[in-house]
């Protein structure tokens, strides 16, 4: 494509008299647009999507996702309890470390320049933006706006909503986004609906363009009079295709689906956010929440106490079909759930430690006594992908992991690191003999039956949890157990706000957490990991890694070019992750267990396939009148 363009403009005295100087302004402007046009003269052809190694699976003219029925109709509500109802909200802004966000600001309220395509590892199709441009080494991108896009009080979505947008999460506090985007140098809107972002010299750039397509936008003009650094209870402007109708502080929030939404009738939109109103209900105590799901307070239910799922959900509405109850399989990346320890704390600095006292977390007996065998162990910080290590490293493995050899443990360059085993009965002789060897290697040796130091000083660990956390049954076995080698160990739990505030600031020994990782990790994986965030107050490196290898590894997956060399520098990484026992693995499921009233429909009951990457409820689920009506039916009889 060739962009027409302008030569020069000419400007002399006769100029000046005829058109006065408002007129000579204008084409002094036109002088300064003619050089930015003509610098674009040689732009590659505008694209429809991205993905981070090129195959799309989506042409141009497409009309919808395949996993979407294009028909399905618009009204009725669903309500849930969300998967932060751990804890209540005071905020509407997820995008600061300050107060805690609501459910749904992030995933529908805010539009993005480009969207997901669920059935697809990591491609993205136009939402805000139409087209995409970029050199084949992406040291840029141009996104052409759709001139269209508008916010929810009819304003324009323009070039500058989004490149303020860009510079107040690069510039703000929340790591998640500003290590995201810390390799962005430049954002330039050169047109109103035509906006050019660079990258740093040298940067990978292999992620980034989709990185930025996908980040939120806001008005400009909404917070040239509010501070975007400060939460606020105040439902912002957005351009999603829901709205806030109504919320009580730290109880429920209503969101009204937006008939005037302006992408509705979008390829990427079709079949899409179907249900008039989005209720959350917010229920902390999870016995108190079963029963208000069986009470019909709200219609659908993700159960994540797998001992509920396994002998609760036997009530009469499920026994009669009245509830529907189902597993939906999940092909995404497991997540990386477990125990983070904290480095930062002396006693937890040496990898042998870390290595011992995980030996101490019996799964076996956990998973068959506590979750019904429900569960599947987690071994690595990819799991479920095929990015995970496994056996002995690969010599293209080696070649990135090699120049560490002196930094790292012995078992890097071994078969790759697994959680100890057990056989379920609560006899863990074995591994007490192995970690009290670790243990006495690492200076910490038994004095009057408790693990001490040179200085006399004690073992001892905390776990830190939320009050009214049901993990007591699953820390109470390992607390037991540590016991049993020496080492001291007590669970505290604190209020969410509390707890918030010493796990953004790193004040604790040990916390649970689970991260979701996408298909293809890209810049946000350093937010996990890279030692520049570990000491950064709110970032994600909960066990504050500092290591260089590490970081070569996360610089290997951001400037690979082919899915082979993503996946070698990725087992690479698990394999230095794992060996340093900076987490105490977990465990995963494979599917979301998932029950609803029945009255709803979805796509798979027509026949289409699940997108493999999300259980896509709230996009692509619809109510249905003539269930609903049976449903009130039978109940009333």
């Amino acid at each position: 494509m060739r962009i027409a363009t302008v030569n020069f403009v000419t400007v002399n005295t006769a100029t000046l008299r005829h058109f006065g100087i408002l007129a000579v302004l204008a084409l002094l402007s036109l002088v300064g647009a003619a050089s930015s046009v003509q610098a674009d003269e040689a732009l590659p052809e505008p694209v429809h999507g991205i993905s981070a190694f090129g195959a799309l699976k989506y042409e141009a003219d497409f009309k919808h996702f395949d996993y979407v029925n294009p028909d399905a109709p618009k009204g009725g509500e669903l309500s849930m309890r969300p998967t932060i109802a751990n804890r209540t909200f005071d905020s509407f802004n997820p995008f600061i470390l300050k107060g805690d966000a609501a459910a749904g600001t992030h995933e529908f309220y805010y539009d993005t320049l480009m969207v997901r395509a669920y059935d697809e590892p990591d491609a993205l199709y136009g939402l805000v933006a139409a087209s995409v441009q970029m050199p084949p080494d992406r040291a840029w991108v141009i996104f052409n706006l759709r001139p269209e896009a508008r916010f929810a009080d009819g304003s324009p979505l323009t070039a500058e909503d989004v490149a303020f947008s860009l510079n107040a999460l690069k510039t703000g506090d929340n790591p998640r986004f500003a290590v995201a985007l810390a390799q962005v140098a430049h954002i330039e809107p050169l047109a109103p609906h035509r906006l050019k972002v660079s990258f740093a010299e040298g940067a990978p750039t292999r992620d980034l363009p989709a990185v930025v397509a996908q980040m939120p936008i806001f008005s400009k003009a909404y917070y040239s009079t509010r501070p975007f650094s400060e939460p606020s209870i105040e439902p912002p402007l957005n351009s999603g295709p829901y709205a806030v109708e109504s919320f009580e502080a730290g109880r429920t929030i209503i969101y009204r689906r937006r008939t005037d939404y302006w992408a509705k009738d979008l390829p990427v939109m079709v079949g899409q956010f179907n249900f008039d109103r989005l209720r959350y209900e917010y229920i902390l105590d999870s016995e108190a929440a079963l029963e208000a799901f069986k009470a019909r307070i709200f219609d659908l239910n993700e159960e994540y106490l797998s001992k509920k799922w396994a002998t609760e959900y036997t009530f009469p509405a499920v026994t009669n079909g009245w509830v529907r109850r189902e597993t939906i399989p999940d092909g995404s990346p497991s997540g990386t759930q477990g125990a983070f320890i904290n480095t930062r704390r002396a006693h937890l600095s040496d990898h042998r430690v870390r290595a011992a006292l995980g030996m101490m977390f019996d799964f076996e007996w956990t998973n068959q006594r506590l979750f019904h065998n429900l569960y599947t162990r987690t071994d690595s910080f990819f799991e479920n992908t095929d990015l995970q290590a496994e056996g002995m490293p690969s010599p293209q493995e080696l070649a990135l992991l090699e120049p560490f050899r002196a930094q790292l443990p012995e078992a890097v360059f071994g078969e790759a690191v697994s959680p100890t085993t057990t056989n379920g009965d609560g006899r863990i002789r074995r591994q007490q003999r192995a970690a009290g060897k670790l243990l006495d290697a690492a200076g910490w040796t038994v004095k009057d039956g408790r693990r001490v130091n040179a200085r006399g000083e004690a073992l001892e660990i905390e776990f830190l949890d939320r009050a009214g956390s049901a993990s007591g049954r699953i820390i109470d076995p390992f607390i037991q157990n540590l016991a049993s080698i020496g080492v001291t160990a007590m669970q505290r739990q604190v209020d969410p706000a509390q707890y918030e505030l010493r796990v953004k600031n790193f004040d604790f020994d040990v916390v649970t957490a689970r991260f979701p990782l996408p298909v293809t990790p890209g810049p946000t994986l350093r937010g996990y990991l890279a030692s520049s965030v570990a000491d950064q107050p709110g970032s994600y490196n909960l066990s504050g890694i500092k290591s260089p290898a590490i970081d070569a590894m996360l610089d290997a997956m951001a400037a690979a070019k082919t899915r082979d060399e993503l996946r070698v520098a990725a087992r690479a990484l698990d394999r230095i992750f794992r060996a340093e026992h900076y987490w105490w693995p977990q465990w995963y499921r494979p599917f979301y267990p998932v029950a609803w009233w029945d009255v709803f429909a979805r796509p798979q009951d027509l026949g289409l396939s699940q997108p493999e990457y999300d259980r896509a409820i709230i996009r692509t689920w619809w109510y249905d009148p003539q269930k609903a009506a049976a449903l009130q039916e039978k109940m009333s009889r």
